[in-house]
């Protein structure tokens, strides 16, 4: 097969979703001086490319991918196959919104090749993304099209993109391939770039991750951690990781955003002891940053998030596909409004 196809590194094509390009390795999240930096999880996940897309023009009938992973193993709990280590084939309709084409449907180890498509496409020229795992660092990947065909360079979008901090529903546990977590969605539904910095179990407000994000020029901060903070941490940590935000962009927007309501909540009290604690806490630190004038800040609730029939969760705390689909409904108002004026 392979005389028969040519291949493209990806890394040579339009590599979006990152916000630093001085990294480690192609597809990384954090720039490679982070990693004396920032504690060894946080690097650790910051190897993992979720969000991280290759954008391309082409017009081939057929796409394979032949990509190495960091790891073999290629699951794990709350992570299905095709989202931990999988790829995720995006196409530009007509009317300029993306949709679904196809999955690398072949896992092997640490080295694969798969084709994403299970039938031809119709051969009309058309941008493509491809969504690069959630959980499994991407060391190597091309993109193959048959002889005949082509792959085109297109190029970065020029927005500046919005930086998604937060906890592993923002990284993508839960969901069932790496086009479906709640960030993803907010980018295709909106069509501008967004930087997913989820950190599963792992967003902590710490000093050493403010001064990284302060380092970006973003549209837009979307402050999402407090699944991973009780209300004691919150009240140590959030109001200086926001000002220091603040201080180094002191007019980018900056969304801070309530965790989910647990679905079992309403029989389980000790969860919803937790949700109203560490909502608490939170507020009060936005009361005090807007009595000190900072903003523009805004604040997103977070009943509602998933939705009120209990259905949006795997497991009573990470999104499925409908939970997140539902957060990207919540969201998607909040930043036409600051993005668009609308």
């Amino acid at each position: 097969m392979s005389a028969d196809w040519t291949w493209t590194d990806a890394a040579g094509l339009c590599v979006e979703g990152r916000g630093w390009p001085d990294t480690e390795g192609p597809y990384d999240r954090l720039p490679a001086r982070a990693k004396a930096q920032v504690r060894d999880a946080v690097w650790s996940l910051s190897r993992c490319p979720t969000g991280v897309t290759v954008r391309f023009e082409t017009d081939a009938r057929e796409l394979r991918a032949r990509w190495r992973l960091a790891e073999a193993t290629l699951s794990g709990v709350n992570l299905p196959a095709l989202a931990h280590s999988g790829l995720d084939l995006y196409g530009q309709a007509g009317d300029g919104s993306w949709r679904w084409l196809g999955v690398t449907r072949e896992l092997a180890g640490a080295e694969a090749e798969s084709p994403f498509l299970t039938a031809p496409l119709d051969g009309r020229r058309r941008q493509c993304k491809v969504y690069l795992s959630t959980f499994n660092p991407v060391l190597r990947l091309a993109i193959g099209v048959p002889k005949g065909s082509t792959v085109r360079i297109v190029s970065p979008r020029p927005e500046k993109p919005v930086a998604y901090y937060g906890t592993s529903i923002v990284h993508g546990a839960g969901v069932s391939r790496p086009g479906m977590t709640h960030v993803a969605i907010l980018g295709r539904r909106l069509d501008y770039p967004v930087l997913n910095l989820g950190f599963s179990g792992n967003a902590l407000m710490e000093p050493e991750v403010a001064e990284l994000l302060a380092e970006l020029d973003p549209a837009v901060y979307l402050l999402d951690e407090l699944p991973n903070m009780g209300a004691a941490l919150v009240e140590e940590r959030a109001e200086a990781f926001v000002l220091r935000l603040h201080e180094a962009r002191p007019r980018t927007p900056i969304v801070l955003v309530e965790d989910r309501t647990y679905p079992a909540g309403w029989a389980c009290p000790s969860q919803a002891a937790e949700n109203l604690s560490r909502r608490a806490a939170y507020k009060q630190v936005f009361g005090r940053l807007l009595g000190a004038g900072v903003g523009p800040l805004y604040y997103l609730e977070g009943d509602g998030l998933l939705g009120t029939d209990g259905d949006g969760t795997n497991d009573g705390s990470h999104t499925n596909d409908l939970g997140a689909s539902r957060m990207a409904d919540a969201l998607v108002p909040v930043l036409r409004r600051i993005l668009f004026g609308l």
